[in-house]
């Protein structure tokens, strides 16, 4: 998942001219540091609200000085200026909005609640600006004469766009009532993610009894163990409802009424009518962005949102998730059968329910495959892991990643990397943060404290809700954590190769279907029985992965791919649903999303990997978009098979995706980048293949 700091949109520079060096507010200068990295342990809460108000002065000053100007408009006099605006607002919030996701706490989720709408305000202010957007337009108007490049012609378009889609076009009651909107959808977002944290935060399992721990392996009840010391509740278990305990409780344990109550308390977050309930602020939600879209011309708020993408269209999209749904929903009422017959055999006269799929699935596994996720654990040590991707990066595209120290972070969990080409050059630093805890929020990520603008390199960070170390045993992922800690690598290697003269196009700020291409093909490198080779190693003795295991592994990559595929086209069929909308009145969201559901013959032992209630990504940048996933699902696997064609390390393959993707941001559209790699458009079939639902 790539996350971004959100609300201004036209503020996009890491220049650092006309600000004035302070030893009282770090955050309103550049950064003395190696690097120029944020020194975490000088910036106090009480620094970001003055650096804020001082990066909205300093922006707005900039803005007039560019309507100010009697020069003719010119694209470095309108458009580079106004991607060079804002060095203090992006610096704050590159460090603010990057913390309150990975290490919050009351006093800074309230900070963006109330900045929300200052912040909304002010970025309104700007694309509402008449007298700019004139300039802009002036600029725009010349652009087939002006003699721009491919990427100053991309940038141009999408500023110009960026005003239109903003409102500049509308009249004077209708950009206030725009304005409002904005505010109001600005800190509902906030609150929505507030009240998630919260739920998760919440729901606390502590099991006394060893006897309700049956089924569960010993390292994870270590880990629970651990988890219930820090709690205070030493001699207990602790299992929470964080993807590294509720995931593996599911798996393993043999007490049924358990596993509903951890699975229920996960699916009903932010639906239990009380303080932290979530109906009515994603209700609120949808009807704000219904009516957002009606004011800029459009029917529903998909039309807008796809208006910007490669899909282009409502009808597109529906139409490929509606294509992909024939597939997967068979191939998932066959593996419901299928756990329903071993379920049959224990004779208990039990139906399979949501609660027990991951319990039966793994006992499936063992029973097809001989293969436990357990018996694989130890050969997946986080560290080795890591530098497994790492090796990738160096095998595929010549960079290094070396461990450097007494780089400021802002949690002790945090490592960070100098990041080198080939020809030793700096192309930027990368941190990690892979554990759980409460201030963080679920799932993983990647982001940027800084990013790449002509010289400047970027600051790229992954986070993540990894299985933490216990005792003195490391930290073990699962076959889905290693998958996705090259996933978010994916992210990060496109923010960090980058190489575009304009911090508005450079790395992933792409459109919102293309921006998963980089971080799913390189998901495809973790299980390749080459590169296991070069990293999976068993913790203890050292011994790499046998051939066995890795043809085990291999061998069930296309299980339980019925489960995975329509759980993940029911949220994003239920996001489109939402947001295909064009009467919210009276609209009840949980009751919505049911018959959503029902229509779609959903069965009910399978839920949507998100719901309604819970679904963080349609709220932080996902919104009519999630289907975002697998559209660059078809566009990784088609792009992988260039790769199995000619070697999964051939050099020239290498280099067309890096110099063509990797290294060009949003310079050129989407597909025509897309083509240059591969040579065609991208086709269905590799994905089909790859998740078993074609032969």
């Amino acid at each position: 998942m790539l996350k971004k700091s959100i609300l201004i949109l036209a503020a996009s520079s890491m220049m650092y001219a006309c600000t004035p060096k302070t030893e009282s507010n770090p955050l309103l200068a550049e950064f003395q540091t190696p690097y120029g990295v944020p020194p975490f342990s000088e910036i106090k809460l009480e620094h970001y609200e003055p650096a804020f108000q001082k990066g909205i002065e300093e922006q707005n000053e900039n803005i007039r000085a560019i309507v100010d100007n009697t020069d003719a408009p010119t694209f470095e006099n309108v458009i580079v200026a106004l991607d060079n605006s804002s060095p203090i607002l992006d610096r704050v919030e590159g460090v603010f909005y990057n913390l309150n996701s990975a290490e919050t706490n009351d006093e800074l989720t309230a900070l963006s609640i109330k900045m929300a709408p200052v912040l909304s305000e002010h970025s309104d202010n700007i694309l509402l600006n008449s007298a700019l957007f004139e300039k802009v337009k002036a600029v725009y108007q010349q652009k087939d004469s002006a003699g721009l490049t491919t990427e100053q012609l991309r940038l141009l378009e999408k500023k110009y766009k960026d005003f239109v889609r903003s409102g500049a076009n509308l009249p004077a009651d209708k950009q206030e009532r725009l304005r409002e909107i904005n505010k109001q959808l600005s800190t509902l977002a906030l609150t929505f993610d507030k009240n998630l944290l919260n739920e998760n935060n919440s729901f606390q399992l502590f099991v006394d009894k060893e006897e309700d721990l049956a089924g569960l392996p010993e390292w994870f009840r270590q880990s629970a163990a651990e988890e219930a010391r820090n709690a205070g509740q030493v001699g207990k278990w602790l299992f929470t409802l964080h993807n590294a305990s509720r995931l593996p409780f599911l798996q393993y344990s043999d007490n049924r009424p358990l596993r509903e109550k951890i699975y229920k308390a996960y699916i009903n977050r932010g639906n239990n009518n009380d303080a932290n309930d979530n109906k009515k602020v994603i209700t609120d939600i949808v009807s704000l962005r219904l009516e957002k879209a009606r004011l800029l011309g459009y029917d529903n708020y998909s039309s807008f949102a796809l208006d910007n993408t490669m899909a282009k269209s409502q009808t597109a999209v529906m139409d490929f998730l509606n294509n992909l749904w024939q597939y997967a929903l068979p191939k998932a009422k066959a593996e419901a059968a299928e756990l329903q017959k071993l379920m049959d055999k224990e004779g208990k006269g039990e139906k399979l329910e949501a609660w027990d799929w991951w319990y039966y699935t793994e006992k499936l596994r063992k029973q097809k495959y001989n293969l436990e996720e357990a018996e694989i654990k130890p050969y997946f040590k986080l560290e080795n892991v890591r530098e497994g991707a790492f090796a990738v990066a160096n095998k595929l595209y010549g960079i290094t990643l070396t461990p450097i120290k007494d780089i400021p972070v802002y949690h002790p969990d945090v490592e960070v990397f100098e990041v080198k080409d080939a020809d030793g050059s700096l192309l930027g630093l990368f941190y990690t943060d892979y554990f759980p805890r409460a201030g963080k929020g679920g799932g993983a990520w990647m982001s940027n404290f800084r990013e790449q603008q002509g010289d400047i390199r970027p600051l790229v960070c992954n986070v993540a809700n990894f299985t933490k170390p216990v005792g003195d045993t490391p930290s073990l992922l699962t076959i889905d954590e290693v998958e996705t800690l090259f996933h978010e690598f994916g992210h990060a290697l496109h923010g960090l190769l980058t190489k575009c003269n304009y911090k508005g196009v450079s790395g992933t700020n792409v459109v919102r279907d293309f921006v998963e291409l980089p971080s799913q093909i390189n998901e495809h490198w973790a299980t390749e029985p080459e590169v296991l080779k070069m990293y999976a190693r068993h913790y203890q003795t050292g011994e790499i992965i046998p051939d066995s295991l890795i043809e085990k592994i291999l061998k069930q990559k296309t299980f339980n791919q019925g489960f995975m595929t329509t759980e993940l086209l029911a949220a994003a069929i239920l996001d489109m649903s939402l947001h295909n909308l064009t009467d919210t009145e009276g609209l009840d969201v949980v009751a919505y999303e049911k018959k959503t559901m029902d229509s779609l013959g959903l069965i009910p032992e399978i839920a949507p990997r998100y719901r309604a209630t819970y679904f963080g990504h349609i709220t932080g940048g996902y919104a009519a978009g999630y289907y975002s996933y697998l559209w660059a699902n078809v566009l990784d696997n088609d792009a992988f098979e260039a790769f199995k064609e000619n070697g999964i390390f051939d050099q020239h393959t290498a280099w067309l995706f890096r110099s063509n993707v990797l290294e060009k941001g949003d310079s050129e559209d989407a597909m025509i980048l897309y083509r240059n790699f591969r040579g065609a458009e991208p086709q269905l079939e590799p994905m089909l293949k790859n998740r078993g639902m074609k032969q």
